[in-house]
């Protein structure tokens, strides 16, 4: 609801694609420069204490922006602050979250439980912008920024009641020698170092949902909110199936082989999405892309978690934010500056088809990794 509204008003007060494009690249900046940093702190501090921070935060931050709706004094330039402070919050928020997981289950059930996550937060995904949808042409915007404020609430209180800390590791070294570690540790497994550079190019080119849906269904396909809502809730919807497929297998087929396979599906489908006539095939396209989507971000996620030790795990999962996360300001603009100057459709076709090459260059690669690493 929040992502939906937040587009939608920030549409209402610019009508600039670009300037669409440059919230959400905000709210991504402060994961770019300072993940790394945050993963080196949740290395060394107890996870579940950072959840609590980080999620009391952006609760603080939603209550601020629908106060600031309601009272109709909510400008562009205040929708950049509040976005840039969630980018801060959730850039300790995600190592912290995924990395805390398998403390919680352990390795045998990761994949599983990633998957069990992905499927609640796509329910959400399913019910949020239909109903955000409805409530912005009904109530307005703000109706969907204060419910987002209330939800944490729940959540929060839930922390409370986790008898598990994920306590931190016991070697203590400089930020310097920390970094250092990481970046020997990813440079010497061939297969992590290569799932962290596609899920790089994936996620700047091929990964910006955010910014080109709301253009698709405002001035392509001439929808309005209630019509945006529901492109979202098919994509929800859409990943919804895909992770619950992936729990499924998770056990039975290769991790890499059904990753490699949903990267092509993610591209070959957004280029579906561009070259759509109507509505209709919109939604059947953006459908089939959240579904592969998931699929990769879970299976990308599972693997890099078990491919490290408990020792760096919340470093690896902080460089698991920055190039999932982090550089989707260079995405956002790289989308917005297409859509606006080019068209949506163009900009939605290009950062495919630079994905769908980019799997290609790869799958050789993973194939062997296949083989060899059976995993």
């Amino acid at each position: 609801m929040q992502i939906v509204g937040q587009a939608w008003l920030v549409l209402k007060l610019t009508n600039s694609p670009f300037l669409l494009g440059l919230v959400v690249a905000f709210q991504y900046i402060p994961i770019l420069f300072f993940s790394i940093i945050a993963g080196d702190i949740v290395d060394r501090v107890k996870k579940r204490y950072i959840v609590i921070a980080t999620q009391s935060s952006m609760a603080l931050l939603s209550l601020i922006l629908a106060i600031l709706t309601n009272l109709d004094a909510i400008t562009y330039t205040e929708v950049l602050i509040l976005t840039t402070l969630m980018g801060f919050a959730q850039t300790f928020d995600v190592p912290a979250r995924q990395s805390f997981m398998i403390d919680l289950v352990g390795k045998q059930d990761l994949s599983n439980a990633i998957a069990l996550n992905s499927i609640i937060f796509n329910l959400a995904r399913i019910v949020g912008p239909a109903i955000a949808g409805i409530m912005i042409a009904k109530i307005g915007i703000k109706a969907t920024f204060y419910a987002n404020a209330v939800s944490f609430v729940p959540l929060v209180l839930g922390l409370f009641f986790i008898d598990i800390n994920g306590d931190p590791s016991k070697k203590k070294s400089s930020l310097k020698d920390s970094l250092k570690e990481l970046l020997e540790y990813i440079k010497a497994n061939k297969v992590l170092l290569d799932i962290v550079v596609l899920l790089t190019i994936l996620s700047i080119f091929a990964m910006n949902f955010s910014v080109l849906v709301p253009l698709l269904a405002k001035y392509t396909l001439k929808q309005n909110s209630i019509g945006f809502g529901m492109l979202m809730t098919y994509m929800g919807l859409g990943s919804f199936f895909g992770a619950m497929l992936i729990a499924y297998l998770s056990k039975k087929v290769s991790y890499l082989k059904l990753m490699i396979i949903n990267a092509f599906g993610l591209n070959i489908f957004q280029i579906l999405m561009a070259l759509s006539k109507n509505y209709t095939q919109a939604s059947i396209s953006i459908f089939a892309a959240g579904f592969c989507l998931i699929g990769y971000i879970i299976l990308s996620n599972t693997t890099m978690q078990l491919l490290s030790t408990n020792e760096i795990r919340g470093r690896i999962m902080s460089i698991y934010s920055l190039v999932f996360l982090g550089v989707t300001p260079f995405g956002s603009i790289f989308s917005g500056v297409l859509a606006n100057y080019v068209g949506i459709r163009f900009a939605i076709f290009s950062g495919a088809v630079v994905g769908f090459l980019v799997c290609l260059l790869y799958l050789k690669r993973f194939i062997l990794y296949i083989r060899e690493a059976k995993l």
